[in-house]
């Protein structure tokens, strides 16, 4: 019987850096839905938010509170079904795959963080550089 040496611990850089690399497949496929549909509102908002900035004169006037609140819950909304049909629940020995509530639910919850970070990205770091 061979002697092991002893297991080296690894600091707590280490051991978020090795979660980040090895993320479980449906928490990857979630936040990429969300940063996906968030790129894409977030986007829109920008050109919108730019646009009244600048003096445009949009039907209905200055509606940013509502185009905000479109961004989140478009981002949470979508994201949830996007995630909901690319996210098939674990079946074990059946070759279709089932789809879960549960997928919606991670969708919904990875949403949550990349909707913040959307508003954050876009208001304040990419605003002030095209006004």
């Amino acid at each position: 019987m061979t002697v092991r040496p002893p297991v080296r611990a690894r600091s707590w850089a280490e051991i978020r850096w090795r979660q980040f690399r090895n993320a479980p497949r449906p928490v990857f496929r979630a936040v990429a839905a969300d940063a996906g549909v968030a790129a894409v509102l977030g986007t829109a908002y920008l050109a919108y938010d730019v646009a009244l900035s600048r003096g445009a004169r949009l039907p209905g006037g200055d509606l940013r509170t509502l185009a905000v609140a479109g961004l989140v819950l478009g981002i949470l909304v979508a994201g949830s079904l996007v995630t909901y049909v690319i996210v098939p629940q674990p079946t074990g020995s059946s070759n279709r795959p089932m789809r879960s509530t549960w997928s919606a639910a991670l969708g919904f919850l990875a949403g949550v963080p990349i909707a913040y970070l959307t508003l954050v990205l876009v208001v304040q770091i990419l605003k002030p550089f095209l006004v």
